[in-house]
């Protein structure tokens, strides 16, 4: 008799947890901020991300979004290449990274509030040089004009684009009023 007492205590519980309505946190996409806040990227993927110290990088996976300032990165995959500050013996720097480079893989959208558009399957961003190389069918498009070619490569400090390979240019002029 005291074998089914037993049981009965035991269950008991188990059914109110069960048929209760507890409160779970809802789930959010992985997202990590990178950098102080003068230099920091949001960086968020549907399939999470991995750290690697030894090598330095960061690797986001599945429908990444990541946001600097006023531009706008979407792909597949995304490779953080870092420095890490935090070796430097300086109690100041402990836990923060230098961002060297961004690679981001398949189907990249990089856009601008200016209504600026790249894509391409590849995009390469050195930060020290401020330059990005577009690779894998890349078209950048501004306003109704666009680019394409083999390969793309943008000079953020100059303002400037250099397009390798089979190009293509539409360029509209602005008529002038009359």
């Amino acid at each position: 008799m005291k074998y089914y007492k037993l049981n009965y205590i035991l269950i008991l519980p188990l059914l109110t947890f069960l048929y209760s309505n507890p409160v779970f946190p809802e789930t959010t996409p992985n997202k990590m901020v990178i950098g102080d806040t003068s230099e920091s990227i949001e960086i968020s993927s549907d399939n999470g991300f991995e750290i690697d110290n030894k090598r330095h990088v960061m690797t986001f996976i599945g429908n990444v979004e990541a946001v600097k300032d006023d531009i706008t990165i979407k792909c597949q995959r995304l490779e953080l290449f870092y420095e890490n500050l935090s070796g430097n013996n300086d109690t100041e720097e402990e836990g923060n990274v230098k961002i060297l480079e961004i690679v981001a893989l398949e189907d990249v959208r990089i856009s601008r509030p200016d209504g600026g558009l790249a894509m391409a399957e590849k995009a390469v961003y050195n930060k020290k040089d401020e330059i990005v190389v577009l690779t894998g069918n890349p078209t950048v498009k501004q306003g109704t004009g666009s680019m394409e070619g083999s390969k793309i490569t943008l000079f953020l400090k100059e303002g400037k684009s250099v397009v390798e390979g089979p190009a293509k240019a539409v360029i509209f002029p602005k008529e002038e009023k009359r």
